[in-house]
């Protein structure tokens, strides 16, 4: 090996160390909120049970509910609505800052308020998701994304000692610690390899999903996706019980998973539904309605979209085991630990290859 091959190793390892030792411990604690929040729907269900210990009233029923919910002083500010179903029987509110209330499905009754500042699972998803920081901490979680994949790459290009030896090379072994530490790093990292690309690389998307969804369309030649039509905003109440049976008739294979309230600039409501063979939960299509009128104006058909769409469609599920039963989502969890298993790791042999010069001079 030449000079400069030897000065960019040893540039490319110093790099890889620091970033491991800095960013890679907030890495590490991302990926640990992310396994634990892979089982954030039974935990809170398990927490909550009179909220899933309920009947699962009709959409006309339902649609009432709203109704009240809608009329109520806390139902004046609400954006969007996630609809019951039969897992969690009651309407969910997405409030600003962060806050989520719970209403009964039939009668818009407020049966639970949760605050971000005191609820461990809705702080653990703030944190996962903006590092309790709102949009700059979405920015910088795109960041600390990055530097794992680079942490990743050059630690392949660091271990590789040839194709001959590649299985050798990762044999683990006990002493003398900076072997010991040196080569569990090297074994897991190199093992698990391909596991941490699909959920960090994923959850990176996931910082940038707008750059991502419009690149992806773009390198397959697909167009945009139509944007809902805009009508005017309601003059008399909505009746909600129609919107919803409306909505059911339009898409009778589908699920209604939420809706997005009319707005300022436009009174249409949308209706986010899962179509079968959709794998995002809430699902990526929809319906247009004119709540005045209960009338279906369009749509928008992810199952009908082109790979580009489909791929960025299936990034989040795929991050987030929405797909592929218990056994995706016990590796996933699985793997959200390896972050933190490899920062200890590289800690320890950083901290042994430290006191080692120290002992021979004793």
């Amino acid at each position: 090996m030449t000079a400069r091959p030897r000065r960019f190793r040893a540039w490319l390892k110093t790099l890889h160390l620091w970033l491991g030792l800095t960013l890679g411990l907030l890495l590490a604690l991302v990926t640990l909120s992310g396994s634990v929040l892979l089982f954030e729907e039974p935990l809170f269900v398990g927490s909550h049970p009179a909220l899933a210990d309920r009947p699962l009233p009709d959409l006309a029923s339902q649609g009432h509910g709203l109704s009240a919910i809608l009329a109520s002083p806390a139902g004046k500010g609400m954006r969007g609505v996630l609809l019951p179903d039969a897992e969690l029987p009651v309407w969910e509110a997405q409030e600003r800052g962060g806050n989520r209330a719970y209403y009964d499905a039939g009668t818009g009754e407020l049966l639970l308020k949760r605050k971000l500042a005191g609820d461990p699972l809705l702080m653990l998803l703030d944190w996962h998701t903006h590092l309790l920081t709102g949009e700059v901490g979405e920015t910088v979680l795109g960041v600390v994304a990055f530097t794992g994949l680079f942490m990743l790459f050059s630690g392949v290009w660091l271990y590789w000692p040839g194709r001959q030896r590649a299985i050798r090379h990762l044999q683990p072994h006990t002493n003398p610690p900076t072997l010991r530490w040196a080569s569990f790093h090297r074994a897991v990292g190199i093992v698990a390899l391909p596991l941490l690309i699909v959920m960090i690389g994923t959850g990176t998307t996931m910082a940038y999903r707008g750059a991502v969804r419009n690149g992806l369309a773009a390198a397959f030649n697909e167009p945009a996706r139509p944007k809902p039509p805009k009508v005017a905003p309601a003059s008399v109440s909505i009746d909600w019980a129609r919107v919803l049976v409306a909505a059911q008739a339009a898409a009778p294979d589908a699920v209604i998973t939420r809706l997005i309230l009319p707005s300022k600039e436009s009174g249409t409501v949308v209706a986010r539904i899962r179509r079968p063979g959709e794998w995002n939960r809430a699902g990526r299509s929809s319906l247009w309605i004119d709540p005045a009128t209960a009338t279906v104006l369009g749509g928008d058909d992810a199952t009908k979209l082109g790979p580009g769409g489909r791929l960025a469609n299936a990034l989040f599920p795929i991050h987030s085991a929405a797909v592929g039963g218990l056994l995706w989502r016990v590796v996933a969890c699985f793997t959200g630990l390896l972050p933190m298993f490899l920062l200890v790791t590289g800690f320890l042999f950083w901290r042994a290859r430290q006191r080692r010069p120290k002992a021979r001079d004793r």
